[in-house]
């Protein structure tokens, strides 16, 4: 075989080859400030979420955030939003949905590149882009309508859930009513009973592979 039918099989051979699979990038380790939500409906405890803040991206919502944690505002408020397969929002309300005062309004940050996506956490606001004060709201669901340039304004993404998502699944769940001027609100008031900032935080452990079933006689 010549020279050139030699490199010419090679190049074929090289253009059938399948291309090697891109090595994925690994997700950041998130390096917090971190706060826990201890949660409960009615006399069961749901758990805990841990929300990872982004201070470097949201500056004055996680100091915002973060102030209304340390003030104790947010123990014994609730989610008085749940709506399945988008978002569940609290921060404001106790469980009679009286609306505890708040600190003044803050900038909205919605244009730092952090997009509503599954797990993230972000500001609640009125028809204002400029009006949110301490209530918050989790993704369930990819929600990038609420982004910047999306949804005009944008809603602020501040944080994300690094530890408890299932309870945030299961408060997406619980039936809900019409309470007063309240619509989507659980039955059974889903309640923070305790907001707290963590010195550290560890990510768990990945999940165990399950075991293969028995082979059936």
């Amino acid at each position: 075989m010549s020279m050139l039918a030699l490199l010419l099989s090679f190049a074929q051979a090289a253009a059938q080859a399948p291309a090697p699979a891109p090595t994925p990038t690994p997700k950041p380790v998130p390096t917090g400030p971190f706060v826990a939500l201890d949660v409960t409906q009615g006399r069961q405890a749901l758990g805990t979420l841990v929300i990872a803040l982004n201070r470097q991206k949201a500056p004055i919502s996680v100091d915002n955030f973060l102030l209304y944690v340390k003030a104790g505002h947010y123990d014994g408020t609730v989610f008085h939003r749940v709506m399945p397969n988008f978002m569940v929002q609290g921060g404001g309300y106790t469980p009679e949905l009286e609306e505890r005062p708040t600190r003044p309004a803050i900038k909205n940050e919605a244009r730092n590149g952090l997009r509503n996506s599954r797990g993230t956490v972000s500001m609640a606001r009125t028809s204002d882009p400029n009006s949110a004060t301490s209530q918050f709201f989790i993704n369930v669901r990819d929600n990038h309508r609420l982004d910047f340039g999306i949804g005009g304004a944008g809603y602020a993404v501040f944080g994300e859930v690094v530890e408890g998502m299932d309870v945030a699944d299961r408060i997406a769940a619980t039936p809900t009513t019409t309470r007063g001027q309240h619509g989507n609100a659980p039955q059974t008031s889903v309640v923070v009973r305790r907001a707290r900032e963590l010195k550290t935080w560890t990510p768990p452990p990945p999940p165990k592979p399950a075991a293969d079933a028995p082979p059936k006689p």
